[in-house]
């Protein structure tokens, strides 16, 4: 009798040990249920989007970037259901509002539009956030390439008799430009190279005064973009000598391209949809999907060659690649032309 006690014991130790064992398990087993519903109940009571969404806007109101990122934020509302919200953050060359956008939550409810200056930033300015990896991108929008246009008083018809004049007069033709750094700049300066030829600069405080300096003929030419000058095209009051980019502009058909006179000169402006990096690729992808379904609406097209510009989209995949080949074309040109922002 005395030999059976420990085996009693033993056997009465290795139920209590299974019995906490299935306890265990059974409460293993419940909070993953309990972790699954609640995510689930989550989803549900507060799919994307379930608030408003905010769009910075990097520059001031009336430039391309604005004019394309509020026809974007009301055509995206239509489509989220829910309103997208219009912020302009103007300042130091886009650098202002890019950097209040990198600090938000990557949540899907802060976006930004960028254009060809953020792939001139990171030479102009030493950036308080890395361009490559601060931001998760969504969509490249559309391009638009700028526009070498004169007062009419000017006699020059073509690129080529433009360049003859100028080398006529070395240093005395104005050449009205948005200001250092700007996306007229760099390619004001890449045409000023390519071309092997000298004038003056005047930088104004954005594309609007630049213009209007233009306009009152003080200055004599400017190469802005295209999706603002065009209404001045349209009316007389410029006179278009050659598009920027490689091939014609599919606005302006029977406009020659700069790059037909200049071989390679190409100067190109776009933009695109950028989320804070760590934003859930489920909401990078239902962002993605409805701004490529938004692109290829005739509607969109039809109000993007209205504006001067044209819908060239790339995903995700593609858009991140194609911003570091910009950064780097462009930090030659800024490099190469000296160019420094005070």
């Amino acid at each position: 009798m005395r030999k059976e006690k420990p085996m009693r014991k033993e056997k009465a130790m290795s139920n209590m040990k299974l019995q906490r064992r299935r306890t265990i398990g059974i409460a293993l087993a419940l909070s993953v249920v309990l972790v699954v519903f609640t995510a689930a109940a989550v989803l549900a009571a507060d799919p994307y989007p379930s608030k408003p969404i905010r769009l910075i806007i990097p520059f001031p109101p009336g430039g391309s970037n604005d004019i394309v990122g509020r026809l974007i934020a009301a055509k995206l509302s239509e489509s989220l259901g829910k309103q997208v919200v219009v912020d302009n953050r103007g300042g130091a060359g886009g650098v202002l509002g890019t950097e209040m956008a990198s600090k938000a939550e990557p949540d899907g409810y802060t976006l930004l539009i960028i254009s060809a200056a953020y792939a001139f930033n990171p030479a102009l300015y030493t950036l308080p956030f890395d361009p490559v990896k601060a931001f998760t991108p969504i969509a490249k929008l559309g391009s638009g390439p700028n526009s070498l246009t004169v007062h009419p008083s000017v006699p020059a018809n073509s690129v080529k008799e433009l360049i003859a004049l100028a080398k006529q007069k070395p240093g005395q033709l104005i050449n009205a430009c948005a200001g250092v750094g700007s996306f007229q700049h760099m390619g004001t300066e890449l045409f000023k190279m390519m071309a092997g030829i000298d004038f003056k600069i005047v930088q104004f405080k954005g594309g609007g005064p630049a213009m209007i300096d233009q306009l009152g003929g003080h200055s004599q030419f400017s190469l802005g973009s295209l999706i603002q000058t065009l209404p001045h095209i349209q009316s007389g009051k410029f006179r278009i000598l050659g598009t920027g980019g490689l091939k014609r502009s599919g606005i302006l058909p029977n406009v020659p391209t700069i790059a037909e006179t200049v071989p390679g000169y190409e100067a190109t402006n776009w933009w695109g949809i950028l989320a804070p990096a760590g934003t859930p690729a489920p909401i990078v992808e239902r962002l993605n999907r409805e701004l490529k379904t938004l692109l290829t609406a005739d509607e969109i097209k039809k109000l993007f060659q209205k504006e001067g510009a044209d819908v060239d989209y790339l995903g995700p995949a593609q858009f991140g690649p194609f911003i570091a080949g910009e950064i780097t074309k462009w930090g030659k040109v800024v490099k190469e032309a000296n160019i420094k922002v005070k």
